[in-house]
């Protein structure tokens, strides 16, 4: 970021916090107002999730938004996290590159489908060229029985949500609790 756009970003955080409201920089925390310290910073801790999916899917994926943000996680998705007039290419491609995990939801209906879905796995993958070989990134889900790309089925073990949505969910979840786990780095060591 560039100066100018810093200090107005300072000047937004502050003027909320004197009027005794808490400011959320997604990726990065929380500030909360604070008497004794003007303010009080909460890091984000919780392992962000890119939720990608075709429109046909919303409301399956909908679901597995509110249950992973009730699981502790930070699920992002256009339709939750997009602001009015924001730049949603260039916020997608920055959602994709600071999440923790990519997760695509693939179904009858997406597989084949041209477009948004398609670009979004792409610059996953290109993403995923950049994260250690011995960390999950992109954890692909089927949402019924679809038959996975083949450049998916080969690289990937993924996860279905189908016929047992509770089994799958805790599966995903329970992978990337581990996997966030293992990430954090060991003091002492």
């Amino acid at each position: 970021m560039n100066e100018p756009v810093l200090e107005q970003v300072a000047d937004v955080v502050l003027r909320s916090l004197g009027a005794g409201e808490s400011v959320e920089i997604e990726g990065l925390g929380v500030f909360h107002p604070d008497a004794e310290r003007i303010f009080r910073f909460e890091p984000r801790r919780l392992p962000s999730v890119f939720l990608a999916y075709v429109a046909e899917d919303r409301t399956p994926v909908l679901h597995l938004f509110d249950a992973l943000d009730e699981a502790g996680f930070l699920p992002w998705m256009d339709v939750r996290k997009l602001l009015p007039g924001q730049n949603w290419p260039c916020a997608i491609e920055a959602a994709i590159e600071t999440s923790d995990f990519f997760v695509p939801c693939f179904s009858e209906k997406s597989v084949s489908k041209k477009g948004g879905f398609q670009a979004e796995i792409r610059y996953a993958l290109d993403c995923a060229c950049q994260v250690p070989l011995d960390q999950i990134f992109i954890v692909p889900v089927r949402l019924d029985g679809c038959k996975l790309p083949r450049a998916i089925q080969r690289e990937y073990q993924y996860v279905d949500l189908f016929p047992d949505w509770a089994r799958g969910l805790r599966r995903l979840t329970y992978m990337m609790r581990q996997e966030t786990e293992r990430r954090r780095p060991r003091w002492g060591r």
